[in-house]
């Protein structure tokens, strides 16, 4: 399952508005027979890349998945038929889909006498996923702050972040669509059209456009407006090496709206230190 995690990976700022996913197909025998993952919209989910590289070996054996496999047809064919078709015997799943339809791929599985087993690793197949299945509750995208002193936008954090990203808001009030290719209309391209007051608006028409996830960069009043409503579920802090100096205020308003989150990860960088934060879930201040 850990190795399914690690391939859903690959599909984080390319999915949206679907959920990345992993899969590896085992053999009869336990061994590795094929993997994938949930690239783009459209295209194949995890489960149908996994068994197309498994080919015949995944007949009797095993399909590991981050993500209940969907018993819908939509763009692409139901995985739990693809699953079916294959000759798969047992699914091991990590999460459950909250999006599943009718009775559920796994339901529909267990009844045709495959051995299903699911919340495997789910806790940390969140790390992955868990964004996008914030979003499905909230509907609104996950909202991200990276907040840095120095010269962001030319940063290699920037670069990441940006890469998993479905969309950007710059310091100063610039949107950029993210690499899933999800189309922001062109009237909501400024967030600044709403003057600051309604921030839950844009972030609902956003995520009706198929945004799942959302970076604010820097220390810019728009971001600050988000803060304030309380729709940042995570702050990324950039911590510089180098203070500013003797009489720098030590707080700001992004330490002020971090009050009420929690540290998940503290990482020594390049020049300087990582520190990211989450919402705490009992909602307090300290």
């Amino acid at each position: 399952m850990r190795r399914a995690i690690a391939l859903s990976a690959k599909g984080l700022g390319t999915t949206s508005p679907n959920p990345p996913v992993g899969c590896v197909i085992l053999d009869p025998e336990g061994q590795l027979a094929g993997e994938g993952f949930h690239l783009r919209k459209g295209e194949p989910h995890a489960e149908v890349n996994a068994l197309a590289a498994a080919g015949d070996n995944a007949r009797g054996g095993t399909a590991v998945v981050t993500l209940e496999p969907c018993n819908h047809h939509g763009r692409t064919p139901p995985c739990r038929q693809a699953l079916l078709d294959a000759g798969v015997t047992r699914v091991v799943i990590a999460l459950m889909d909250p999006t599943s339809r009718e009775e559920g791929g796994a339901s529909r599985l267990r009844s045709t006498g495959v051995d299903v087993e699911d919340g495997v690793l789910g806790r940390e197949a969140l790390l992955v996923v868990g964004p996008w299945m914030r979003s499905l509750e909230t509907k609104l995208p996950f909202v991200r702050l990276l907040d840095d002193y120095g010269d962001l936008e030319r940063s290699s954090e920037f670069a990441y972040f940006r890469s998993v990203s479905d969309a950007v808001i710059f310091s100063n009030g610039r949107v950029e669509e993210g690499a899933s290719g999800v189309h922001l209309p062109e009237v909501f391209a400024l967030p600044t059209a709403y003057g600051g007051q309604g921030p839950e608006l844009y972030l609902r028409e956003l995520y009706t456009g198929g945004v799942r996830s959302l970076l604010l960069v820097g220390r810019s009043e728009v971001a600050k407006s988000f803060c304030d409503a309380g729709l940042v579920d995570e702050i990324v802090q950039l911590i510089d090496d180098k203070p500013d100096g003797a009489g720098a205020a030590f707080t700001s308003w992004v330490d002020t709206c971090a009050a009420s989150f929690e540290v998940n990860a503290v990482e020594k960088g390049s020049t300087g230190v990582r520190m990211v934060l989450a919402r705490r879930n009992d909602g307090r201040v300290l």
